[in-house]
């Protein structure tokens, strides 16, 4: 039986990752994986929540198996608020998320009419550019350098839009150690971007998951902390900094925008997992995670160090790469006439796997780029990973 004409307008425009497609094809034990973006298990405090996750049930009883509010726990959501925000808020300025994939579909769910113009860095994260899609958003890309978002770049689009007629719904950013860049949006950057969004009445959507995964520890004031417009929304989750099998995130922001966000996930998924938003307060509020914080830290920073290290000693000259100061990414930039979708496969012939960079390009470019993983391999499979790639960029190189 053929299903298609059963399937709605939505359902058909939905397409598989091209990530997690290639992805299939490094299931083989002997290939080296610097693809996938997964924190390293050595990171997961799992006694701390074994123990915890008993704790909850005697304490909380019932409410923690029951049906929660849809805006989450107030327990964690006031400990997020005094926490991560970064200026005060209220408790009507947080709500729980199923970690910060669902935040971006509800965004895009809240805010996108078929064709509406919205900026993206270029590249920018596929979770974005799927949720975004969905919606029938119409992506305008702006380029990034080592600062972030190149900002007379973004105004010349901004006056590209102008002369049609329009202006962008909103501006979406991964502030902080970019996915899949590496990059960091500089302070300078995050107050122009806020005084060109209220001159220009946009939105500012920043996704920032890496934001404790800082090696230098010099923080970067969060764009969410130095709006006094109520023109930002910023997107967290303990993916990256806890576990992932949490699925669980949170959204800062105005008042009557999250009463908006909080009816449509009712229409999604009622609320969130109740049970580990009392399991994720409790590790919180033992005051662990700072100490985890640090841990984590040294962790990633040894592995960035470690491929560092090898890019510089196995890549050609004529490769460049961004230089993280967080997170878990590296962004290389092949010669141009080098097509890394193609040497993909290549690289599966030397046991060797990267993301292929143009997956985060919503406009098709990007062609001679990878997204590079230092979370997730051991430091041993870094440094043969990077010798086997840079072995097969050098066949590549005219």
């Amino acid at each position: 039986m053929k299903f298609e004409r059963f399937f709605s307008e939505t359902a058909k425009k939905a397409k598989a990752s091209a990530i997690r497609e290639l992805l299939k094809l490094v299931s083989k034990p002997e290939i080296t994986s610097l693809a996938g973006g997964l924190p390293d298990p050595a990171t997961f405090p799992k006694e701390q929540i074994k123990k915890i996750s008993s704790e909850v049930i005697d304490k909380y009883g019932d409410r923690a198996l029951q049906y929660g509010i849809t805006e989450g726990i107030p327990e964690l959501r006031e400990w997020l608020g005094k926490n991560f925000a970064g200026k005060d808020v209220s408790l009507d300025n947080v709500i729980i998320t199923s970690a910060s994939q669902q935040g971006l579909d509800l965004i895009g769910n809240v805010f996108i009419d078929p064709g509406d113009p919205i900026i993206v860095e270029l590249p920018t994260y596929l979770g974005g550019i799927s949720a975004f899609k969905m919606y029938d958003a119409r992506f305008i890309g702006v380029k990034l350098d080592d600062d972030g978002l190149i900002i007379d770049e973004l105004k010349d689009k901004i006056i590209s839009l102008k002369k049609e007629g329009k202006k962008p719904k909103f501006l979406y950013t991964v502030s902080n150690f970019h996915n899949p860049a590496g990059v960091t949006l500089s302070l300078e950057r995050r107050k122009e971007i806020l005084d060109i969004a209220k001159e220009n009445d946009f939105l500012i959507i920043e996704d920032d998951p890496y934001h404790f995964i800082n090696f230098k520890g010099e923080d970067v004031p969060s764009i969410y902390s130095l709006d006094t417009d109520d023109r930002v929304i910023l997107l967290g989750t303990f993916s990256k900094i806890l576990t992932p099998g949490f699925r669980l995130g949170w959204i800062f922001g105005p008042e009557e925008i999250l009463y908006k966000i909080v009816q449509l996930k009712q229409a999604k998924d009622l609320c969130t997992n109740t049970f580990v938003q009392y399991i994720a307060y409790e590790y919180a509020n033992t005051g662990a995670m700072e100490e985890h914080f640090d841990l984590i830290v040294k962790i990633y920073k040894e592995k960035r160090d470690v491929m560092l290290s090898a890019l510089n000693k196995y890549f050609p000259k004529e490769v460049k790469w961004t230089k993280p100061e967080g997170g878990f990414f590296v962004f290389a930039y092949l010669p141009e006439y080098i097509d890394a979708d193609k040497m993909f496969y290549d690289a599966i012939e030397e046991n060797v796997a990267y993301v292929i960079g143009s997956a985060f390009y919503p406009d098709g470019s990007g062609k001679n780029t990878m997204r590079l993983s230092f979370c997730y391999p051991s430091k041993e499979q870094i440094e043969e990973g990077i010798k086997r790639l840079g072995s097969v960029i050098r066949k590549k190189i005219k």
